[in-house]
């Protein structure tokens, strides 16, 4: 009566959405994610054993590990990389922490992130992601430290002009922000709404608040190596095809495990060296920065002078062969000229170190200072470099004591 057609109306839009999500989430959420929680238990594991080895006290959880503890565990820093050829510290910072704050905050954001990007491509895939953009994170760490530069407010985002130690899994959790960024929009059309507003452009505000906090922070935070991940993962989502569980060819599924157990070796490997190198001595560079301020207050003052002259002189000597920036040698070396003459073996070990200030000036004002003859010449330079700190360290438990007033060690490295 009212003109209705008598055939029975499809059912409303409305139903086939809802169906058609509901089978989209069961398919997706139907898969496992075993290694998010792999990994994280890896990196807490990780973190509880540093923490044992840094005497388990309340100072190193909240303020941070010391320096030699990150060494030994495999922390990246680019004199380690460069120069001492340790190549796997360009996979173990992204297991390792530097304090308890640190390691809570990446692992929640492991545990939200993860499970989406392990349920959505699968174990695998997941887990090469998380190594690739993890690595890629360090290496854009390690290529934006340039020694002697004076980056300004905007390019001191990225760039560093200071070796400190790095370490961290907010690169590869980054890496994962970009895997689903691309996700999102490259396969925005087939997804279901929910799915939309969470991945694709519904995270950019995270993202951007993240970049915004490194900003603010960029003394603390290593910045590099989050657009680093965070280029890597958008650069793996994009070449990297999705299929819904199931629908994987077998060929291809065995391939990405072949590719994820290789992943895996690597990291075992890397951890494996750094196993190896755990009670190595302390790198120069280390040992020097201990060294720049005088470890107790003398009464002597011409010994206070002599202290003085020899610290400054080692920092610049350690910022001219690891900075290239020899601009402190020649005021270092009028400093130790001027210097009170203690007593014999006290003036030999000035002139030594003069001797290796000009060493490290000639290979700062090299034309080619990336060159191999440039490379064995500061390799041998650092060497000369740590027989005299153990001479100068001798000295300074025996003969020092004579000037300084101490009846104990001054300065032990």
């Amino acid at each position: 009566m009212c003109g209705a057609p008598l055939a029975q109306p499809a059912p409303p839009p409305s139903t086939l959405g809802e169906r058609y999500n509901l089978n989209y989430a069961r398919a997706v959420l139907s898969r496992p994610y075993i290694f998010t929680i792999v990994f994280l238990v890896w990196n807490l594991f990780v973190f509880l054993v540093m923490w044992q080895v840094s005497g388990m006290s309340s100072s190193a959880l909240w303020v941070g590990f010391p320096e030699p503890v990150l060494l030994a565990f495999g922390a990246k820093t680019n004199y380690l990389i460069g120069y001492a050829h340790e190549y796997w510290r360009l996979v173990t910072p992204v297991f390792i922490h530097v304090s308890l704050p640190h390691v809570l905050i990446n692992m929640y954001c492991l545990w939200v992130i993860g499970p989406w990007v392990e349920k959505l491509y699968g174990s695998a895939k997941f887990s090469v992601f998380w190594v690739v953009t993890g690595i890629a994170g360090v290496l854009a760490s390690y290529l934006t430290m340039i020694p002697g530069s004076h980056p300004g407010v905007i390019a001191g985002f990225l760039i560093k002009n200071h070796d400190a130690p790095s370490a961290g899994a907010s690169g590869a959790l980054f890496g994962l922000f970009g895997v689903l960024f691309v996700f999102g929009l490259k396969y925005r059309r087939e997804l279901p709404d929910g799915f939309k507003r969470a991945f694709g452009t519904g995270l950019l505000p995270m993202i951007f608040l993240n970049l915004f906090i490194g900003y603010v922070l960029r003394g603390f935070i290593d910045n590099a190596a989050h657009l680093g991940g965070l280029a890597a993962g958008a650069l793996l989502a994009l070449m990297v095809g999705y299929r819904r569980p199931g629908d994987e060819r077998s060929g291809m599924a065995t391939a990405w495990h072949v590719v994820q157990f290789a992943a895996l070796a690597l990291v075992v490997v890397c951890f494996f060296k750094t196993a190896q190198h755990l009670r190595d001595p302390l790198p120069i560079t280390v040992l020097a920065r201990e060294a720049v301020a005088p470890p107790s207050q003398p009464q002597n003052p011409e010994y206070l002078y002599y202290a003085k002259a020899m610290n400054d002189a080692q920092e610049a000597f350690v910022v001219g062969m690891q900075d290239g920036n020899a601009t402190n040698i020649e005021p270092a070396i009028k400093n130790l000229d001027a210097a009170p003459h203690l007593d014999a073996r006290s003036g030999e070990l000035r002139n030594a170190l003069k001797a290796l200030l000009l060493r490290a000036k000639e290979i700062g004002d090299a034309n080619a200072p990336t060159s191999p003859v440039t490379k064995g010449k500061a390799r041998a330079v650092w060497n000369d470099f740590a027989a005299w700190r153990k001479d100068y360290n001798q000295w300074l438990k025996s003969g020092a004591k004579n000037y300084s007033g101490l009846e104990g060690v001054v300065n032990e490295n």
